[in-house]
């Protein structure tokens, strides 16, 4: 028995899981190959707990333990996105610790032929409207260090450039410029405002429509340079009109962390790939929910996907750009990392009773193996933050 506090500030009992849930994942060896589907998991970064480091300053990182849970995440068969929002870029892990992540990860990947595809952006400038041409000097010093490690491209959407793009022509002339010298097909990343307030008018436009206009735009003009649009827009409809308007052969990789199972399964115009930070919690069982679709069972898809939709909405509600703080919690109480800190203390950015939520909502769904670590761990967090003799 724990007691969990509401939205209210009000205790309740809850009763965890005794044993865990019964398996609904193959091992990694059984469900290591997922054909119907390109999936990448989003990860996060595992803070070193012992560094003296302040919330504004360099990244402290668990080397061994951040790459312990990527080795995790490709022996269910899953991709690894590096370095992206999931990973705290710029939230808490910065260039520097970036450009680490992107190398050590990157070899990690040739050892155990994993999957990754790593963030390029402009993080590395200061000021806050850098001219144009400082921009494009950003972007290719990330995306020479992604290719030199030997991972694919993610370009990321640039606070910078938002921050100093005039209209949709500047957007075009950058992106073209990149596109034009990268030397494999990049996937290209719209990141929402409900993910960065500063990307707020992205492509040139507060209007999406005229923004996936110009995002499309860029996408026509190079399609033997684009692997694939990642949409982060949490408009399951405005993702399958762009999807249905992509040239032939580029893929449209969900980010909606809302309305997922749908995207994926798709429709009789086609589907979505996925690109999603939701699934750093729930790598193996959405590694089996894919690989059950791909032997044309869609309901049994659904089944394993669609219930774990309540708990991403929660981690992912706004403001949406904290959802780090949850799936840190889940990798935690799930015995993946063996503490709660985050690169730049981002540990404090929700609430208790959000956390106790996502605490309940994971143990319901049984996404703990050790049901009984995870109680004991959540336990010590109540009575450490609120004083609950849980």
């Amino acid at each position: 028995m724990i007691r969990l506090p509401d939205a209210r500030g009000l205790l309740r009992v809850y009763e965890p899981r005794r044993e865990p849930a019964p398996s609904t994942t193959r091992s990694p060896a059984e469900s290591a190959t997922l054909a119907c589907r390109t999936v990448f998991s989003a990860a996060h970064v595992v803070a070193d707990p012992f560094a003296d480091t302040m919330p504004d300053g360099p990244a402290a990182v668990d080397w061994e333990a951040t790459l312990a849970f990527r080795r995790h995440l490709w022996s269910y068969g899953l991709g690894v996105a590096e370095a992206v929002d999931t990973a705290q870029r710029g939230m808490g892990l910065d260039w520097a610790g970036a450009a680490e992540l992107i190398r050590r990860s990157s070899a990690e990947a040739k050892t155990v032929g994993g999957r990754i595809a790593c963030g390029a952006g402009t993080d590395q400038l200061t000021r806050p409207d850098p001219p144009l041409a400082d921009v494009r000097r950003a972007y290719e010093e990330q995306l020479a260090l992604v290719e030199e490690s030997g991972a694919q491209t993610i370009l990321m959407a640039s606070r910078a450039l938002a921050a100093t793009a005039r209209g949709p022509e500047d957007y075009l002339e950058v992106y073209g410029h990149l596109l034009r010298q990268a030397t494999a097909p990049v996937i290209l990343h719209w990141l929402g405002p409900m993910f960065d307030p500063a990307l707020t008018g992205y492509w040139g436009s507060d209007d999406l429509d005229t923004a996936t206009d110009t995002f499309l735009e860029v996408v026509a003009a190079h399609p033997d340079k684009v692997d694939g649009v990642k949409v982060s827009l949490l408009d399951a409809e405005r993702e399958t009109a762009l999807r249905r308007r992509l040239p032939s052969g580029v893929r449209c990789y969900t980010g909606d962390d809302f309305n997922y199972p749908g995207l994926i399964e798709g429709d009789e115009y086609g589907f979505s790939h996925a690109l999603l930070g939701i699934f750093d919690p729930l790598g193996p069982r959405a590694a089996e929910a894919v690989r059950v679709l791909g032997t044309g069972d869609s309901k049994g898809f659904r089944e394993l996907l669609d219930p774990t939709v309540e708990l991403s909405r929660h981690l992912f509600r706004a403001p949406t750009r904290f959802y780090k703080t949850g799936v840190v919690l889940l990798a935690w109480l799930a015995g993946h990392q063996e503490h709660f800190t985050m690169v730049g203390g981002l540990q404090s950015a929700r609430s208790l009773p959000h956390l106790a939520r996502a605490y309940e909502l994971a143990d319901g769904l049984g996404l703990f193996p050790d049901p009984a670590l995870a109680e004991a761990r959540m336990k010590s967090l109540l009575t450490v933050y609120g004083g609950v003799d849980a």
